[in-house]
């Protein structure tokens, strides 16, 4: 092998290695809220805020985990057909309910302040939106799921201590038990929310 394959060769790994390298889960908070708060910024229309912020979801938030941990376990006895459709209806239903809240906001700041590994599939990175006039300061936990370390993904926020994941969880679960866990009542909750 001469020295001109060897170099190339070289190069190629270091790409491979630049390419490969993990995203630490703090950094990875801040750049996506950076890339809301840029959106949030534009001057662009409501309609286009909301489209934008759901292009950012769909990258940063496992929004399959989230729908199925917030099913629980009437997950089980659901057949393939109905999974599929609960999680078409929860992303259509999750992206609006996010997005359209998110758009409400001028200019949030977030900081980033730490982290914290609680294992190697979780971290939880600490951040404050800052208060303003108009708003006082609230503080923001991110719970990211990081088994793959290439591609950290949003599991859940938990705001003043409150995780918004198990309150939705206990949403539905509160509608399937009312209905005697019938998933087509909150396949209608989430219908009827999604096209209002």
């Amino acid at each position: 092998m001469n020295i001109k394959k060897i170099f190339i060769l070289l190069l190629l790994l270091n790409l491979n290695c630049v390419y490969a390298q993990s995203v630490e889960p703090d950094v990875f908070v801040q750049s996506t809220v950076n890339r809301a708060s840029d959106v949030l910024a534009k001057n662009i229309s409501k309609e286009d805020k909301i489209n934008e912020l759901k292009l950012i979801a769909k990258d940063t938030v496992d929004i399959r985990g989230i729908g199925y941990y917030t099913l629980g376990s009437f997950r089980k006895n659901l057949s393939e057909n109905q999974k599929n459709e609960y999680l078409n209806l929860f992303e259509d239903y999750f992206l609006k309910s996010f997005s359209s809240r998110l758009s409400e906001y001028t200019n949030p700041k977030i900081e980033v302040q730490d982290k914290k590994v609680l294992s190697k599939n979780y971290t939880i990175v600490n951040s404050l939106l800052v208060g303003t006039s108009e708003r006082p300061e609230v503080k923001i936990d991110w719970r990211i799921y990081t088994k793959n370390p290439e591609n950290p993904l949003i599991r859940d926020l938990i705001i003043e201590g409150l995780s918004l994941v198990r309150t939705q969880k206990e949403e539905f679960a509160s509608i399937l038990n009312s209905n005697n866990g019938d998933i087509n009542s909150l396949f209608k909750v989430l219908e009827e929310f999604i096209i209002k």
